[in-house]
């Protein structure tokens, strides 16, 4: 018990650390210059390393809290008033769902911003609807800005926000832009406001790896980053000979810290599977040992009673035995 307990905490550990990994190999910024301009209009066309400078500061990674109150929370330290996506201690929100990556983006008139938040899962969720979970996330990237991007009643300070969701093991290369729209069912009054304040998009990455071409830029790239196959050499050369990524010792490391960690858990999964077909082998011979030994009396003339308290097992079992394997040489009667 103490084993498949320690075995089930490696694997835990294993997958968080790698989930880490591709966070933070996502969270660099020219990798996510080449998310942007393929999801928002502004940027759409651009060279990757021009839009990269309108990223401002560094992308929060794990540590801004998703729950109601926390996202926009405040504090006061050294006597000034600190203000920002996420104020709260790091011991006291342990256990707290949290985005996954968060940062702000300056649009190219230089005064407006937008929020961006990017969500890497390894499958579509089996347990929940993925939209329903996305349209919660944006929900609150909208909500949490009171107080903190607008205060009392401006809501015409409201930022967009982008929630992009990146679905790795999918059964085809997909995109899906999610977001308001008006549809008038009676007169033609014009209401105010804004319809893109909520966007979200849905990438979703197969398990091979396409072809470099327009249509899959950005699949091919994330598929390339989040690969269990690839070595963390092909990554490199990809990410540098076709999307010209210059490549530092952060993004070698992190690379090669994934890679390492993509082969400890197959490793790891087929040593259980080695060890799950043994343990099944052993029961069936077990099993297939019986049965022969419940026939082998019976045939030498021991009575149904008989061969079932020697074998310790109910009558009904013994006659289903005997009526598989037996019946049809020894004449049992259907």
């Amino acid at each position: 018990m103490r084993t498949e307990i320690g075995s089930a905490v490696n694997a835990a550990d294993m997958d968080a650390q790698y989930d880490e990994k591709a966070k933070r190999l996502l969270s660099n910024k020219i990798i996510l210059a080449h998310i942007l301009v393929k999801t928002i209009d502004e940027f759409r066309g651009m060279n990757p390393k021009d839009v990269v400078p309108y990223i401002e500061g560094e992308p929060f990674v794990s540590v801004v809290p998703v729950e109601p109150g926390l996202t926009n929370k405040k504090r006061e330290e050294g006597g000034m008033r600190i203000m920002g996506l996420n104020t709260e201690a790091g011991e006291i929100n342990e256990g707290l769902i949290r985005f996954d990556i968060i940062f702000y983006v300056r649009m190219k008139d230089g005064i407006s911003q937008v929020i961006v938040n990017l969500e890497a899962q390894k499958d579509e969720p089996a347990g929940y609807h993925i939209l329903n979970r996305a349209v919660f996330y944006v929900s609150r990237l909208v909500s949490s800005q009171k107080e903190r991007d607008f205060v009392k009643t401006n809501y015409n300070d409201i930022k967009r926000v982008f929630s992009i969701w990146v679905c790795m093991n999918m059964d085809e290369n997909c995109m899906d832009y999610v977001h308001l729209a008006d549809d008038k069912l009676l007169g033609s009054h014009i209401w105010k406001g804004r319809l893109d304040l909520l966007n979200i998009v849905l990438i979703g990455i197969a398990n091979k790896v396409p072809a470099h071409d327009a249509k899959y830029e950005l699949h091919r790239l994330l598929s390339t980053l989040l690969s269990n196959e690839l070595s963390a050499a092909e990554k490199l050369e990809i990410m540098e000979t076709e999307y010209s990524i210059p490549v530092d010792d952060r993004m070698r490391e992190d690379v090669s810290a994934m890679c390492n960690l993509s082969q400890g858990i197959r490793e790891k999964g087929r040593t259980e599977g080695r060890a799950e077909g043994r343990a099944e082998g052993r029961a069936e011979g077990r099993a297939e040992g019986e049965a022969g030994f419940i026939v082998n009396m019976y045939k030498k003339g021991y009575t149904l009673e008989q061969i079932a308290d020697v074998a310790g097992k109910g009558m009904k079992e013994i006659e289903t035995v005997i009526r598989k394997i037996a019946a049809p040489s020894a004449g049992m009667p259907s």
